[in-house]
């Protein structure tokens, strides 16, 4: 009788075992510190023109445009801003801006593309700053470049 108790309580611990296995669980933790203003552009256009480029003179063309932006913040606190921006319609990657040719869409022209300042700290309230957008198309780059107009839109975004 002793026996038939001993091998019934293994069977059930050999059981148990086999009937449930362990596991994990991976948990994202997240968190939001919402700030203590907000800032917007005073426009929601701009435009950057790189004019004409000669390849028969092919060097870096370099222009700049300027957004004025404002910050709204709430009693002493200071607001702290980001801008950024989305590499525009053709990137081919990080950083790796391209304007597309507007009747030969296989065709493309790579520009380097800037913003300055990309973060910052306003103490002020609604006073207006200016964020400076800066873009280079090099000449090694439109010296063999397919004739006509080329262009892309990038969307610049500022938070909070």
């Amino acid at each position: 009788m002793k026996k038939i108790l001993i091998i019934a309580t293994l069977s059930i611990f050999v059981i148990a075992g086999i009937g449930y296995a362990g596991g994990s669980n991976s948990v994202s933790v997240t968190a939001t510190v919402v700030s203590n203003g907000s800032c917007s552009f005073t426009t929601s256009t701009s435009a950057l023109n790189f004019g004409n480029l000669d390849p028969s003179n092919p060097v870096d063309v370099t222009r700049t445009t300027s957004v004025l932006f404002r910050c709204f913040r709430w009693f002493i606190f200071p607001v702290t801003f980001f801008i950024g921006d989305d590499d525009g319609l053709y990137e081919i990657g990080t950083n790796a801006n391209r304007m597309r040719h507007t009747t030969m869409t296989t065709e493309y022209l790579p520009y380097n593309f800037t913003l300055t300042p990309q973060s910052g700290t306003v103490t002020g309230n609604l006073a207006n700053h200016t964020l400076t957008i800066t873009g280079t198309v090099r000449g090694v780059d439109y010296q063999d470049a397919t004739m006509g107009n080329y262009s892309d839109r990038v969307i610049v975004s500022i938070e909070p």
